[in-house]
């Protein structure tokens, strides 16, 4: 699982890079931003090669972006701890590597580009029924309805303040609670407190003037989803017993 998370996070870094700006994934090969050199297999290789060459390029000694083995390193650690978490349901496993690796994406495009990519969402969105009709059919029409019903929820949002929220985020919940089911719930009040956590830092910094920047949202929901993944069912249990015991 670390092998894959390492090796889908490089993937997935030139997919957040190239799907926003209409380039394709497959071709050309990667090339160094400052020099234009096409970057060879062996200094290629997912979070060692930018160890073995200390973060610069092998041709130009530009410095690579921290980004590309953060999301390596990063993504390989969270697989480990789905594994771990899931030992024993391999759908679960599924689910929650590509959910994460789903996340990973948009918080990349969301933060450099200001957006969620369609194509990353229909793609990530197929893949999750796929995995249920294939590991837990059963599961199938629950999640479809969380799907709706976070979608339908953060549509409202988007049209009674649409300068706070995008469409992006609100296609994101819908895809997010098609991996999680009913634990989107929690995902998405996480999503909210932690954006709303950071507003209020800016405003505490920044002052007045800080109400009018712009913050991306889909990172924050990303984080929820992120911890729901672990969390989000024993929290959702939690809730039911507590609040409507029998």
């Amino acid at each position: 699982m670390a092998l894959l998370g390492l090796i889908a996070g490089s993937f997935l870094s030139v997919v957040a890079h190239r799907v926003p700006l209409g380039e394709s994934i497959v071709a050309p090969r990667s090339r160094c931003p400052s020099c234009g050199t096409q970057i060879a297999a062996y200094d290629n290789v997912p979070l060692f090669s930018y160890l073995a060459l200390r973060g610069r390029c092998r041709h130009c000694d530009a410095k690579v972006p921290a980004t590309y083995p953060l999301l390596e390193a990063g993504l390989a650690a969270v697989f480990v701890a789905i594994l771990l978490r899931y030992s024993d349901d391999g759908s679960e496993i599924a689910l929650g590597a590509c959910l994460a690796a789903t996340l990973a994406t948009i918080t990349l495009t969301d933060l450099e580009h200001r957006v969620i990519p369609n194509k990353v969402l229909i793609v990530a969105a197929l893949v999750a029924v796929g995995l249920l009709v294939a590991g837990d059919r059963d599961a199938l029409a629950e999640h479809a309805i969380a799907a709706a019903i976070a979608f339908a929820v953060m549509f409202l949002i988007a049209i009674v303040y649409p300068r706070g929220m995008g469409m992006g985020d609100v296609k994101l919940a819908g895809v997010m609670g098609l991996y999680l089911g009913k634990a989107v719930a929690p995902a998405l009040l996480i999503g909210f407190a932690a954006g709303a956590l950071f507003g209020l830092a800016l405003i505490a910094s920044r002052g007045a003037e800080a109400r009018k920047q712009a913050v991306p949202f889909g990172p924050f929901l990303a984080l929820g989803g992120l911890i729901a993944i672990f969390v989000g069912p024993d929290i959702v249990d939690w809730y039911t017993d507590t609040f409507f015991p029998g």
